[in-house]
C-alpha cells in the first residue's frame, strides 16, 4: 500500500493522515470545510484534494449518518480501489450504504477503539491507535484484496485488528461507550447552573465521571441515534437500578430502622455489583486529562493560505495550542476558527493576533 486518501479531517481522520505519513504513504485530504482541510495540511497530515488517480485505501471519517452518502460520493468518483470508515456504529450505517447503491464488496467497516473528549484536528496524533483494538466487520461478499489492505492500514497505525460482527460490535460499543456518554452527560448537566464556590469543591472523581460529556453534542446525537436500541437497552437495565437505588436511599433516610436496614441491604448490593464490575476493567492506559482552557476566535476567509498563514502567525509566538474548533460552511466567503488554548494565554494570543491584521477576539 503505497498510497490513502481521508475524507473527514477531524480528530479520527486526522490521526489516520498523520499515521500514514509517519510512515512513509503518500496522504490526500478530503473535508467539506476548507478550513478543517487547511489545518490538517497545515500539522503536516496530508496534501489537500483528491488524488491525481485513484488511490490504494480510502479511509471515510465523517458522522454516521454522513456515511453512506459520503462512500457512493467518493465511489462514484473512484476515488481509491478499496475502502473502510471509522465510524462507531456497523450495521445500520451499513444497511444505509447498501441502500445508497455503494459498492460493498470493496468496503470494510472498521472502528478504531480510540479517542478523546476533544475533537478535531488539532486533537489528533500519529499514536492515537497505538495499541489499540480497531474492530473490523467484514462480511462474507467482502473482497480479500479489500481486507488484506484495511490490515495493513491498522498495522502501519500500530492497532490491534478485531473482527466482530456488526450486531455484536454495535451491542457491545453501546455498553462501553454510548450509554456511558449519555449517563457522563446527564450528571455533568446537573453543574449547569453551580456558582463558583461549589465549583471549587469539584474534586477528581466527579472530573473522571464527566470527562467524556465534552464531545460535539451534535456528533454524538448522530451515534446515539444510528445505535438506539442498543444504548435504549442498556439504559433501560440502568434506569431500573437507579430506581432500587433511589428507593434504597428513600428507606435509609425513613425514622423505621427496619426500613433503613432494607435500604443499607439494597444500596449494598447496588455498590457490590459496581466493584465487581469495575474489576473487570482492564488496566487503563495513559491519556491526556482534561485541563483548564480558554477561546480565541478568528473569522478566516475561505481562500487557498489564509489558515496556513493564520497557523503561521499562531506558532510563531510559542504558544500551544490545546485544540481547535471550526465553525465553516463550505459555500460561505468567511468561517471561523476557535482557537484553544491555556486560559493564561488566550489574552496574549488574542493581542498578538490582532497585531497581525486578524480579527480575533476572546
Amino acid at each position: 500500500m503505497r498510497s490513502i486518501a481521508v475524507v473527514g479531517t477531524g480528530l479520527i481522520g486526522t490521526s489516520v493522515a498523520l499515521a500514514a505519513r509517519s510512515r512513509g504513504l503518500t496522504t490526500y485530504l478530503l473535508d467539506r470545510s476548507s478550513l478543517a482541510v487547511g489545518a490538517a495540511v497545515a500539522l503536516n497530515a496530508g496534501i489537500a484534494g483528491p488524488p491525481p488517480e485513484p488511490v490504494d485505501l480510502a479511509v471515510i471519517a465523517v458522522p454516521p449518518a454522513q456515511l453512506a452518502t459520503v462512500l457512493k460520493e467518493q465511489q462514484d468518483r473512484d476515488l481509491a480501489r478499496c475502502y473502510t470508515d471509522v465510524v462507531s456504529v456497523k450495521a445500520r450505517t451499513r444497511l444505509a450504504a447498501a441502500r445508497a447503491g455503494c459498492d460493498l464488496s470493496r468496503f470494510v467497516g472498521g472502528h478504531p477503539m480510540a479517542g478523546s473528549e476533544r475533537s478535531g484536528p488539532f486533537a489528533a496524533a500519529a499514536d492515537l491507535f497505538q495499541g489499540r483494538n480497531w474492530v473490523l466487520t467484514p462480511t462474507a461478499s467482502t473482497d480479500r484484496q479489500a481486507i488484506d489492505l484495511v490490515l495493513r492500514l491498522v498495522a502501519l497505525c500500530g492497532a490491534t485488528p478485531v473482527l466482530m460482527e456488526e450486531e455484536d460490535h454495535d451491542r457491545t460499543v453501546a455498553l462501553t461507550s454510548h450509554a456511558p456518554h449519555l449517563v457522563a452527560s446527564l450528571l455533568s448537566a446537573r453543574l449547569e447552573s453551580i456558582g463558583p464556590a461549589t465549583a471549587q469543591l469539584i474534586g477528581q472523581g466527579l472530573r473522571d465521571t464527566t470527562r467524556i460529556a465534552g464531545g460535539s453534542p451534535g456528533l454524538w446525537t448522530d451515534i446515539l441515534g444510528a445505535n438506539a436500541v442498543a444504548v435504549a437497552e442498556i439504559l433501560d437495565g440502568f434506569a431500573q437500578d437507579l430506581g432500587r437505588a433511589l428507593e434504597a436511599l428513600e428507606q435509609l433516610g425513613s425514622e423505621d430502622p427496619e426500613h433503613r436496614r432494607g435500604g443499607e441491604r439494597v444500596l449494598g448490593e447496588l455498590l457490590t455489583r459496581g466493584v465487581a464490575g469495575q474489576d473487570r476493567i482492564p488496566p487503563r492506559r495513559d491519556g491526556r486529562a482534561g485541563t483548564p482552557s480558554s477561546r480565541v476566535s478568528v473569522p478566516v476567509a475561505n481562500r487557498p493560505g489564509d489558515v496556513e498563514r493564520l497557523f503561521a502567525d499562531v506558532w510563531s509566538t510559542g504558544m500551544h495550542i490545546v485544540d481547535l474548533a471550526v465553525d465553516h460552511t463550505p459555500d460561505a466567503p468567511v468561517g471561523r476558527l476557535d482557537l484553544i488554548v491555556d486560559p493564561e494565554a488566550a489574552g496574549d494570543l488574542a493581542s498578538h493576533l490582532a497585531k497581525r491584521g486578524w480579527a480575533a477576539r476572546r
